[in-house]
């Protein structure tokens, strides 16, 4: 197992950001929309999605991987009714960051996220295929 550290970043307490495991698949934590100081930068949903996307990202780099590679992402949202009314600006979001790139996908509505603060937290799987 090799845990992934973006370069740059602060390190977590008590979690990683990624894990490899196996030689071919990248367990990504949970991504808030907080920046690489793990401090917010905006508190509006579409942003706080946007960072969380690209923090996704930035750990699977890490390990080598990227957004074409994730197979399955799961979705913590605070609030599902704000989700929804802005569905059409966070799919715009989606695409400006993962591309067309769409693996398998749950949405939860959670009582409340860890991080105060926060709005949406972000898990993927990737797999990286043998050549």
């Amino acid at each position: 197992m090799e845990i992934l550290q973006p370069e740059g970043w602060k390190k977590p307490s008590g979690y990683s950001n990624g894990v490899r495991a196996n030689g071919d698949m990248i367990f990504v934590a949970g991504q808030v929309g907080w920046n690489q100081d793990c401090e917010f930068e905006s508190s509006d949903l579409a942003d706080q999605v946007r960072q969380a996307l690209t923090n996704v990202l930035a750990t699977l780099k890490a390990g080598g991987a990227g957004a074409d590679q994730i197979v399955r992402m799961t979705w913590y949202v605070a609030d599902v009714n704000e989700y929804r009314a802005r569905a059409r600006e966070i799919g715009s979001v989606y695409r400006e960051v993962m591309g067309n790139h769409y693996p398998a996908m749950t949405l939860v509505q959670v009582a409340r996220l860890y991080d105060d603060g926060a709005k949406v937290e972000i898990e993927a799987t990737a797999v990286i295929e043998r050549n």
